[in-house]
């Protein structure tokens, strides 16, 4: 099946080593539209000037379309447009959450519960919290047989310590697991504990409603859903955004200001201090835009069937290790070729033109957890078509004669 969004993302008309190019990488980051490209380098050719600010045609168009991408996140993310804030990345939205929230609530002899299977951004954060606050960082356990949480683990770290925050991710970005969101978060919900989600590999591939799935915080990555790099946004329950402190301080994250003392803007802008990614801003909006007209549905759906038949063409090669050997995977896959460090695969695969991800994907408690080093991981979007499968398997199997397995 040939995928009939390709043609719309410019880059496909590269080679590499004289070779198409085959990208199974964007679950490190996804690569941009033609439609969300034009968009940026439009704003900056015909309305470029700051926001919030002047009272001139320029900056007043500036700000009705950086303010148009927030109702298209908000909706995007199923939340209200006063509960997105927008962040560089989806680490500062951590960030963000663990500093202005967590150090208002995060006592000495808290747990704050993560789980083996998190990003470092969403570990790091959290580890600096409990230090500086005297808390302790606990994780729930993975099975490293299916890539799922250990329920009976979760269950029994929740009910024996005073839980104040449990962060966990939608979908892990190795293994492709999809968490029960809604479960886990109820489970910790009634344990007294506040809930904030990892969604960066979920948005790209299905359908999230954060008010839905019963969470407190959400953060969304904007370069893996097709915007540029510098975007993301944070989604928070309004009334705790209201009670938090500002994270970053400067410019229109103000009301008023005296030599004495400050108050503080309505939020979201209360938390976006100094002139923001406006081009970035804008262009999210136009990717959000982008995968409406394609459909989530249609996203998830054709996504899916990539995985699938990977999962299945790589399980006939009896040299390659997938963690874990199941087809319930969103995105990615993570596999081994037996012996062969997965530096070395990346580079005969880099030769036949296909870009894959290697190493420990920021992920080095759940490769500590799989008892490996790092895996090789194939991720998918709509641009890619079956035959991108079958190249990667013709690749690997050229793997197997140049380290003579």
């Amino acid at each position: 099946m040939v995928s009939k969004w390709k043609k719309d993302f410019p880059i496909f008309s590269k080679k590499i080593n004289g070779r198409k190019l085959i990208y199974l990488d964007s679950a490190g980051t996804s690569q941009k539209p033609k439609q969300v490209i034009s968009s940026e380098s439009e704003f900056y050719e015909k309305y470029n000037s700051n926001i919030h600010r002047g009272v001139n045609t320029l900056s007043e168009h500036a700000t009705q379309l950086y303010e148009n991408s927030r109702v298209k996140t908000a909706e995007f993310m199923g939340a209200g447009s006063d509960e997105v804030v927008f962040v560089r990345n989806a680490t500062e939205g951590i960030n963000l959450v663990a500093q202005s929230y967590g150090r208002q609530h995060v006592k000495k002899g808290d747990t704050i519960l993560l789980t083996e299977m998190e990003h470092h951004s969403n570990i790091i954060p959290w580890q600096l919290l409990a230090t500086e606050k005297g808390a302790k960082v606990e994780y729930v356990e993975v099975d490293k047989e299916t890539g799922k949480l250990d329920e009976l683990d979760l269950e029994r770290k929740l009910s024996s310590q005073q839980m104040a925050i449990f962060a966990f991710t939608h979908v892990s970005n190795v293994l492709g697991t999809v968490n029960n969101v809604k479960k886990l978060a109820r489970l910790a919900k009634s344990n007294g504990a506040t809930v904030v989600l990892d969604s960066c590999q979920s948005f790209p591939h299905m359908e999230v409603n954060v008010k839905n799935l019963g969470v407190d915080f959400a953060v969304l990555s904007g370069h893996k859903i097709f915007a540029p790099t510098g975007i993301g946004a944070l989604y928070g329950r309004k009334e705790l955004l209201e009670e938090m402190s500002p994270f970053l301080s400067g410019g229109n994250m103000i009301s008023t200001v005296s030599k004495e003392s400050a108050t503080w803007n309505e939020v979201p802008w209360k938390f976006e201090a100094g002139t923001p990614n406006i081009a970035g801003t804008i262009a999210l909006g136009a990717a959000i835009d982008y995968m409406n007209r394609i459909g989530m549905k249609n996203i998830e759906n054709y996504n899916n069937k990539l995985v699938d038949y990977c999962v299945s063409e790589l399980q006939k090669l009896p040299f390659i290790k997938i963690y874990p050997p199941l087809k319930e995977k969103v995105g990615a896959v993570a596999f081994n070729v037996a012996n062969i460090h997965p530096h070395d695969v990346a580079s005969v695969l880099d030769n036949e033109g296909i870009a894959i991800r290697t190493g420990h994907h920021c992920c080095q408690p759940l490769m500590n957890a799989l008892g490996v080093n790092a895996t090789c991981r194939a991720s998918f979007q709509i641009y890619n078509e079956f035959s991108d499968v079958d190249s990667l398997v013709n690749a690997l199997n050229k793997c197997k004669k140049v380290f003579k397995l």
